[in-house]
C-alpha cells in the first residue's frame, strides 16, 4: 500500500478563488536555501538537481528496507524579501531568496538522510549535497489559497492576501510566503499550473 500524503494532510487542499484559514501541522522536510530569480540563478538550479535525487533514494530506502511505501511530494518553497513588495506589485525576482523543501515522512531519521546524502554525492550530480538538511517546519495558522495559471500572475492574488484578507480578520503575517506546486511546469500548460499560496499568520 503506497500512501499519498496529499491526500491525507488536509493543509495540501486548497480552493481557487477563496481564501482559508487553516492550522498546519509541524511537519519534516528536506531543505536547501539559495538566493535570486528561480528562472535564472544557477543554485536554483543546483537546488533542484539536489532535492529529489535524495528523495527517491529515501522513498526507495523506505519502500525495500521499512517496507513503508509512499508518493514522493511535490516541490515545495519558503519565499522572502526585505521588501515584501518584490512578491506583489515589484515583483523584482533578483530580491527573493528562498528555501525549497520536500516533505518526507516522520518516520525517516536524520541518519537515513545522511546515508541518501552520501550514497547520492558519490554519483557526482547533486551540487548542494552538503548543503541539504533534514528539519521541521512549524507553520501553525495560515491563510492560503489555490492559483491556477501562471507563476507570474500570483502578484494580484498575493497582493489581496496581504493587504485585504488578513487584515480584515484581525490577523497579520509571520514567517514566510509559502508556495506549494502541484503541477510540473515542465508537462503542464502555464495557464494549467495549480500552486497552492500559503502565509502563516498570527491574531
Amino acid at each position: 500500500m503506497k500512501t499519498d500524503f496529499k491526500k491525507q494532510i488536509p493543509s495540501y487542499t486548497a480552493k481557487h478563488g477563496q481564501f482559508s484559514v487553516i492550522t498546519v501541522p509541524t511537519l519534516q522536510f528536506l531543505m536547501v536555501d539559495g538566493h535570486g530569480d528561480p528562472n535564472t540563478a544557477q543554485s536554483y538550479k543546483d537546488a533542484l538537481t539536489t532535492l529529489y535525487p535524495v528523495a527517491y533514494k529515501l522513498k526507495f530506502f523506505s519502500k525495500g528496507e521499512l517496507g513503508q511505501d509512499y508518493t514522493v511530494m511535490p516541490l515545495e518553497a519558503l519565499w522572502w524579501s526585505d521588501d515584501m513588495d518584490s512578491f506583489t506589485s515589484a515583483r523584482d525576482k533578483s530580491r527573493w531568496d528562498w528555501t525549497l523543501l520536500n516533505m518526507v515522512p516522520d518516520w525517516i531519521t536524520q541518519e537515513q538522510v545522511d546515508t541518501a546524502r552520501e550514497a547520492v554525492a558519490r554519483k557526482g550530480d547533486a551540487p548542494l549535497v552538503e548543503a541539504l538538511r533534514l528539519e521541521p517546519l512549524k507553520e501553525g495558522l495560515s491563510v492560503q489559497t489555490l492559483h491556477i495559471g501562471p507563476y507570474d500572475d500570483e502578484g494580484p492574488v498575493l497582493q489581496e492576501m496581504h493587504h485585504k484578507f488578513i487584515p480584515t480578520r484581525s490577523l497579520s503575517m509571520t514567517g514566510k510566503h509559502h508556495e506549494i506546486y502541484l503541477g510540473d511546469p515542465r508537462r503542464t500548460a502555464p495557464e494549467k499550473l495549480k500552486t497552492i499560496l500559503r502565509q502563516p499568520v498570527k491574531e
